[in-house]
């Protein structure tokens, strides 16, 4: 009889340690914010992206919320994310309250990544927020129309071009700016303005660029205007290792998931 009870409880024991484990491996690495709200120009591509990040999110095992809801930039829920996603957001969508929480948030360690109409801007994002236009070292001026153009890789050990081609031909809308970020962040790639129709920048016109802001990481993409960049093997691939680049997930740059 004590045999039997020492086994059921050895068998106990065993289960539960499994479940434990179990619940361990199912965790999520991380979680990241998705803010999509627009006051300006709203892109059709916000719902492809929503879906492709969610996407990203199951495949490569971080929680992705979204929501459009200001109110949500509070130091209390910020605190549950390792990184903010913001999905082509236009317009001045943050009261100095919800502002200070967001740059709170990045200076004590949040990680940011934009991505395309995020960049601050009159035409773009919080245009009359100095400490965000301070963070993208420029700001946005116009585009040229949708066509396809060459993106010169630059950074090929950064987990956002980890793995890309050193010339990367692919279709978006090509941002200009007020000026160079170079100097100001490291450029991950830039676009090739002889390859299309519509730049202004000149020979340096960086598509893509990260750097640390006090304890924490901003990296920006200008690319992302269509919705089919979301369907995009390696545009996700590129979104993929900016998210984690700004949530420290460890050696991401060597082991770069494929979406």
């Amino acid at each position: 009889m004590r045999y039997y009870l020492l086994l059921a409880a050895l068998m106990t024991m065993s289960i539960t340690r499994y479940e434990v484990s179990a619940a361990d491996a199912a965790a999520p690495a991380f979680r990241v914010l998705v803010f999509s709200k627009t006051l300006g120009w709203r892109h059709d591509s916000i719902p492809a992206g929503i879906a492709a990040i969610r996407e990203l999110g199951a495949k490569n095992n971080f929680a992705v919320d979204a929501t459009e809801d200001s109110t949500a930039f509070t130091t209390t829920n910020l605190a549950r994310y390792q990184a903010v996603v913001l999905l082509s957001v236009t317009g001045d969508v943050w009261n100095p309250e919800q502002q200070e929480a967001f740059k709170e948030y990045v200076l004590a360690g949040g990680g940011l990544a934009a991505i395309h109409g995020s960049i601050f801007g009159p035409l773009a994002c919080e245009d009359k927020w100095t400490w965000y236009g301070e963070m993208f070292c420029c700001a946005f001026t116009n585009h040229s129309r949708v066509q396809p153009g060459v993106v010169n890789i630059e950074a090929t050990n950064h987990p956002s071009t980890f793995g890309l081609p050193g010339k990367w031909q692919r279709t978006d809308e090509w941002y200009n700016y007020t000026g160079t970020p170079r100097g100001c962040a490291n450029i991950l790639a830039t676009v090739d303005e002889t390859t299309y129709h519509g730049g202004r920048m000149g020979k340096d016109h960086p598509i893509a660029w990260c750097r640390p802001i006090g304890k924490g990481r901003m990296w920006y993409t200008a690319m992302g205007h269509t919705e089919s960049s979301y369907s995009e093997p390696l545009f996700l691939q590129h979104i993929l290792g900016g998210i984690r680049s700004v949530a420290i997930v460890p050696a991401a740059s060597a082991t770069v998931s494929k979406p």
